[in-house]
Formats: structure tokens, C-alpha cells, sequence
């Protein structure tokens, strides 16, 4: 529902922001500003994008945490998505996500409302003999692919052939895989 009422609300605001600067300064003038912030915008992503991508490599060589540089880089290119959409609000909200501080806050706001796992949280749950790997008894697991409940960390076996594909005219011409 949000985001129907998202891909309805930006036109209409935007046909508005257009329609009222448009008559204020002229058709030229409005155009001329819409593409000098589209310019303004690409020079400010690219920047901004390579300094990201910079930190991140830098934090993952020193083996530190790198979730702060990707997420600045996802709100960075959303910034760039935005940026390419004409219009006033649009250009107005990537040029606000390109500023450094603001995209800190809406980080912070954002991890308040999403939970992450790391990968080695993730594998200490699966560990071997780890309370958690165990499960609770009534809980319900993964399923195998017969349809019965299985525990966490148990490996099911199973067997497999090859079979030919009955369209294909001669299986030896096929490419080694």
C-alpha cells in the first residue's frame, strides 16, 4: 500500500512543483534548473560513491566491521536512482541523501527498525552442540524435501542420476559441463 501510494503521491507532486515553477520563472529557466541538478547531482554521486567505496575497502582490508560504508552506499544509490528521476522533489531528496550527516541519521533511524544477523551469528546457531543449534523441542524445523520436519544441523542424503534430455538429438555433442 506504501508503495502505491508512493508511485501515485511523487507525480502528482512533482507535475505541481512543475506547474508552479514553471509559471514563476518560464519553461527555459525551469528546464535549465532541472538539468543543472541533474549534473550537480551525477558529479556529487560520483564522489560521493567512490569515498564510500574507498572506506569500505579500506575497513574490510583491516578486517573491521564493513555494514556503516554499505549502508551509506545503498542510500547512496538510492540518491543516484532518485537523481535520475526528473523533478524537483526527486532531486531535491537525492541532494539531501548525498549529504553525509543526513544519511548517518536516516541510518540510525533504519536500524532501529531492522534487525541483522551477521554470518558468524548466523553459523554459531548452526554449530554442533550449541543450545541453539538444538532447537526447542515443540519447535518446528526445517523440512526435508519429503515433506517431514528435520533438526538443525542434521544432513540429509540422497541419491541422483542424470538423465538425458529426450529433445536433445545427440547427447555426446554436448559441451563437457
Amino acid at each position: 500500500m506504501l508503495l502505491f501510494l508512493l508511485l501515485v503521491l511523487v507525480p502528482i507532486i512533482e507535475i505541481a512543483l512543475f506547474i508552479e515553477v514553471g509559471g514563476w520563472l518560464g519553461l527555459w529557466p525551469t528546464l535549465a534548473i532541472v538539468i543543472a541538478t541533474a549534473f550537480a547531482g551525477t558529479l556529487l554521486l560520483r564522489t560521493q560513491g567512490f569515498r564510500t567505496l574507498r572506506d569500505l575497502q579500506s575497513r574490510i582490508d583491516r578486517r573491521e566491521d564493513p555494514s556503516g560504508p554499505l549502508a551509506h552506499g545503498a542510500l547512496i544509490l538510492v540518491a543516484g536512482v532518485v537523481l535520475l528521476t526528473p523533478g524537483f522533489f526527486t532531486d531535491a531528496l537525492g541532494l539531501v541523501l548525498l549529504v553525509p550527516g543526513f544519511r548517518t541519521l536516516a541510518i540510525r533511524v533504519l536500524a532501529r527498525r531492522v534487525a541483522v544477523v551477521s554470518m558468524r551469528a548466523m553459523h554459531a546457531r548452526r554449530a554442533p552442540g550449541s543450545t541453539e543449534a538444538r532447537g526447542s523441542a515443540g519447535a518446528r524445523g526445517p523440512t526435508s524435501a519429503w515433506g517431514g520436519a528435520t533438526q538443525r544441523g542434521q544432513t540429509v542424503e540422497g541419491a541422483f542420476r542424470e538423465v538425458d534430455d529426450p529433445d536433445d538429438p545427440d547427447p555426446a555433442e554436448r559441451p563437457p559441463r
